[in-house]
């Protein structure tokens, strides 16, 4: 079974036959079946050449790089062994129509804030007193319909999350003096964390990931990686930045003292992959499957919905949290 491979020390990756041989501690060395590799984060200084690429060309497999303070820099990005012209021909007319974008647009933004309401609903019935700030949010869902262009959208979607990011403090007991610190770096670190998953899943199927809906496609980025992953930031990242903070496993001891506080230190940097690695391995009962689903497929699948609306096969409806 494949499943994604974290190195956090520094070192060397090269191909050895056709297997990853990583090198680390200057003769301590690991090889690694390339056939159990779905994809690679390298979180340290990592030396690696052109016959290591093609390893990974070859078996179609993403290798996302970070820096010494887990900043995301980039991703190796194999050429598409899917690429489909008539569906790029499809994902620009959908971009390119504005009726066809907005529309697409309203349903990406109604599906992430939903998912925002459903956590502030969570927490509230264990006693965080929300009931004001998902009133507003609601209000604020209100309006999408109501929208005529993706900046009024996106000035929709702006202050639903400054409410929702309002309530934080609540959620995890106000164990965090300074603000900036809930969010940035554990916050960020999630973020990017969940926005490389995404970008795995996108690359499994037909899309171009530089084609987005919501958010404006730009240089330099997969942007249609930020429209499917504010989807799933409510369920998969913020949950776990609550359930870490609340649990003690991530304080105001994890950031590094000499960062001016805020940077997470390595231990906690640790810390959050290994929990997200495993929440993304969680499953759930997908009721219209019938059957068993990881919270990582989860995200395939919402891809999937959106090649079957750009085809004309089924109008696309964000996924939503119904537990």
């Amino acid at each position: 079974m494949k499943r994604s491979f974290y190195l956090y020390s520094e070192g060397q990756l090269e191909r050895h036959d056709n297997t990853i041989r990583f090198i680390y501690n200057e003769n301590d060395r690991k090889d690694i079946p390339i056939e159990q590799v779905s994809e690679i984060y390298v979180m340290n200084q990592m030396n690696f050449n052109m016959p290591f690429l093609n390893l990974l060309s070859q078996n179609n497999v993403i290798m996302h790089l970070f820096n010494y303070y887990d900043y995301y820099i980039g991703s190796f990005y194999p050429r598409e062994s899917l690429l489909s012209g008539k569906a790029i021909v499809k994902q620009v007319e959908t971009y390119t129509d504005k009726e066809k974008r907005l529309n697409l647009a309203k349903a990406l933004l109604e599906a992430s804030s939903y998912n925002i309401y459903r956590n502030l609903r969570y927490y509230n019935g264990r006693g965080k007193e929300l009931d004001f700030a998902m009133k507003r949010i609601l209000e604020l869902r209100n309006q999408i319909i109501k929208c005529r262009s993706i900046q009024e959208l996106m000035g929709i979607e702006g202050n639903i999350r400054k409410c929702y990011y309002e309530q934080w403090e609540a959620i995890i007991n106000n164990k965090f003096p300074f603000k900036q610190r809930i969010m940035h770096p554990p916050d960020n670190e999630v973020n990017s964390l969940i926005y490389t998953k995404t970008l795995s899943q996108i690359y499994k199927t037909q899309l171009n990931p530089t084609i987005s809906f919501l958010h404006e496609p730009g240089e330099r980025r997969f942007s249609l990686c930020l429209d499917l992953s504010e989807i799933f930031k409510p369920l998969i990242g913020d949950r776990l930045i609550f359930s870490l903070i609340n649990k003690g496993q991530i304080t105001d001891k994890s950031f590094d003292k000499g960062l001016n506080g805020l940077h997470l230190t390595k231990r906690a940097s640790q810390t959050i992959l290994q929990s997200l690695d495993e929440r993304m391995k969680k499953t759930i009962f997908h009721k219209e499957l019938n059957k068993n689903v990881s919270y990582e497929y989860l995200i395939r699948l919402e891809a999937y919905k959106l090649v079957k609306h750009i085809f004309g096969e089924k109008e696309y409806k964000g996924f939503e949290m119904w537990w």
